[in-house]
């Protein structure tokens, strides 16, 4: 059992005593902190209590069902990641709770590795949540401080920030956001979007990005190949749909541009 594991709190809900016991043994073999109850109003009522890191959630119960204790659950502690339990009958009502923000869901019978797959993985969901939420509110809380009376941002906010349209870069600590969501780039991607930013609506050429973000000079076949590649990783994590960018455009025989305003 390992320290982070045991500080992590998982509360089962299922109405079937065989089947909570059997939950909260494999989970406390993880190391996992488990509280087991019947039905969810139970669940609630802990949830009011109690700030649990992840529910293990019968879809089919008595009473409440699964859908109305993701509702209430999302509203008491939204931070609260939810995996379903469902049976192949109520699948179609498990992808209807992921859509309602449950993270996961599994099919009964399930395996013990699934079971402890999908609490891995919706714990480490958490945490990177909320190790993003807790960067941005660094980010918007530095800009704060940088302001001056009137509100107008001091020179020291326009070295470090850069902002256009929703996404803004923090360039001293190399996070980026975009229309909230911290973005997971590269250095590499980080340094071609600064460069882009920094000369928004510029066209600029392959090799001119490749000299700037990667510090040497390549001929124009070999640039337009590295840049590329780099351009299409840097799409897939910024733009809402990748196949029609508004962020990052191509001139086609020219280079690329960021789009200081919506195309």
């Amino acid at each position: 059992m390992s320290s982070s594991q045991s500080s992590f709190h998982i509360l089962v809900v299922d109405d079937e005593v065989a089947m909570r016991a059997t939950l909260t043994e494999i989970l406390e073999g993880e190391g996992y902190q488990v509280t087991a109850v019947e039905n969810g109003e139970m669940a609630l009522e802990q949830l009011r209590q109690n700030a649990m890191d992840l529910i293990l959630l019968d879809l089919k119960m008595e009473g409440m069902d699964g859908l109305q204790v993701t509702e209430a659950a999302q509203q008491i502690r939204p931070d609260t990641v939810i995996v379903m339990l469902t049976a192949h009958g109520t699948l179609e009502s498990a992808i209807t709770a992921m859509r309602q923000g449950a993270h996961d869901y599994l099919l009964k019978p399930v395996s013990v590795p699934e079971i402890v797959g999908a609490v891995e993985r919706g714990l480490q969901h958490r945490t990177q949540s909320l190790r993003q939420r807790d960067l941005i509110t660094l980010m918007q809380r530095a800009i704060q401080e940088l302001q001056v009376p009137g509100g107008v941002a001091a020179s020291e906010a326009d070295d470090r920030f850069l902002q256009s349209r929703s996404v803004t870069l923090d360039l001293q600590r190399h996070v980026a956001t975009a229309d909230g969501n911290m973005l997971d780039l590269t250095l590499t991607e980080f340094k071609l979007l600064s460069y882009l930013m920094q000369r928004a609506d510029e066209v600029i050429a392959p090799r001119d990005l490749v000299l700037a973000v990667q510090g040497y000079e390549a001929d124009e076949h070999e640039a337009r190949a590295i840049i590329r590649v780099h351009i299409r990783r840097l799409r897939q994590k910024l733009e809402p749909d990748p196949d029609t960018p508004t962020y990052v455009l191509n001139v086609r025989g020219v280079g690329y541009l960021f789009a200081g305003t919506p195309q």
